[in-house]
């Protein structure tokens, strides 16, 4: 389960305001698969010590802009960074994918699917992963 949720599409301001509102007391722990806007804003409410797993920076694959402006928030709040990729624990996919398995057929992991149809509709289908219109797993169904 979890706590809340809250949106980036709004902005950092209101994203901000969110996220104090989901989480009072601030943030100790976040998975960051996004970096932008996402990031700059949670960077804002981490308490002293937390930590971040670092997996991605997909808002920044198309334009570049990997940086962060309030990066001396890290120093600040003494975060520990960790940067990890799905590789470097494959020897543990076989034990991982049942256990994922068995929690979704017991409906305690929940997924959604955006499924795009036809060859042709690759690119816009793409295009999903970077202007936050999928929502999900995105695939694309070859007929």
């Amino acid at each position: 389960g979890f706590d809340g949720a809250v949106s980036y599409k709004d902005g950092e301001v209101a994203l901000v305001a969110a996220l104090r509102a989901a989480a009072p007391n601030g943030v100790d722990k976040y998975f960051d698969n996004t970096g932008g806007v996402s990031t700059e804003a949670v960077l804002q409410v981490l308490n002293n010590g937390a930590r971040i797993a670092l997996c991605g920076v997909i808002s920044g694959y198309n334009s570049g802009e990997m940086g962060l402006s309030n990066y001396q928030m890290l120093l600040h709040r003494r975060v520990k960074v960790e940067g990890f990729i799905c590789m470097d624990y494959l020897a543990k996919y076989g034990e991982v994918k049942g256990k994922l398995a068995a929690l979704v057929k017991a409906g305690k992991l929940v997924y959604k699917e955006d499924i795009q149809e036809g060859l042709a509709n690759y690119v816009p289908a793409l295009n999903r992963l970077f202007d936050g219109s999928n929502t999900g797993k995105l695939l694309l169904k070859i007929d």
